[in-house]
């Protein structure tokens, strides 16, 4: 694991600190079996212990990191009713974020999404980064576009959830290619203007994501 030194005085440290370190986890240079120490990375970043811990702390509070029985803090790892718990939250999140496209059915936004997963689908390598990265920037752009931090800060929190299951539950063993092709599917439900109907298909599409994560921790 190798860690830039933060010299920037722009951002807080502690802001720079956690995408860092959330970085190295989507990286695969944080793994299962290393643990995160405040004072050795406050050592290699070169700066005070204080926002590392806070870094630290937020991580935890997000789910992506846990306590360590020796000290310091390990990667989560989600059993399967918490993932479960979060795909309902991500159904409730991301169902109300239908709803009201749906009610607003507005053709720029429509655009917008259309172009969004045409981007973001045109995956370049089969990586199981590759394709969170490229889901998370779709799914968000739904909820983008709502216009509601609320909303918008509920599904980061969720997502970053995300990141501590996705990369050690195994799911590059199952077909990844799964989780990409069905989202064009999503706008065309939205532009029917029948909010029921949209929540319905993201419920739907939702809950296929959840199978494919138990696919993943059964493998």
């Amino acid at each position: 694991m190798a860690l830039k030194s933060i010299k920037s005085e722009r951002r807080r440290l502690a802001d720079e600190v956690y995408d860092q370190l959330l970085d190295s986890i989507l990286d695969g240079e944080i793994g299962a079996d290393d643990r995160l120490v405040q004072e050795k990375l406050a050592a290699e970043l070169q700066i005070s212990r204080t926002p590392v811990r806070e870094a630290l702390l937020r991580l935890e509070q997000e789910g992506v990191l846990a306590t360590s029985s020796r000290g310091g803090f390990v990667l989560h790892r989600m059993e399967e009713k918490e993932v479960r718990e979060l795909y309902q939250a991500r159904a409730a999140v991301e169902g109300q974020a239908a709803r009201i496209l749906a009610h607003r059915n507005d053709p720029q936004e429509l655009a917008i999404l259309r172009r969004t997963i045409e981007t973001e689908e045109n995956i370049s390598s089969a990586s199981a980064k590759d394709y969170f990265e490229a889901n998370r920037a779709i799914h968000r752009k739904f909820v983008e576009l709502v216009d509601n931090r609320y909303l918008l800060d509920m599904f980061d929190s969720i997502w970053n959830r995300a990141v501590g299951f996705l990369f050690f539950a195994a799911i590059e063993k199952v077909d990844l290619t799964k989780s990409l092709g069905d989202h064009m599917s999503l706008v065309e439900a939205i532009a029917t203007g029948d909010k029921g109907h949209s929540l319905e298909v993201f419920t739907t599409h939702i809950q296929e994501g959840f199978e494919l994560q138990i696919e993943g921790l059964g493998a």
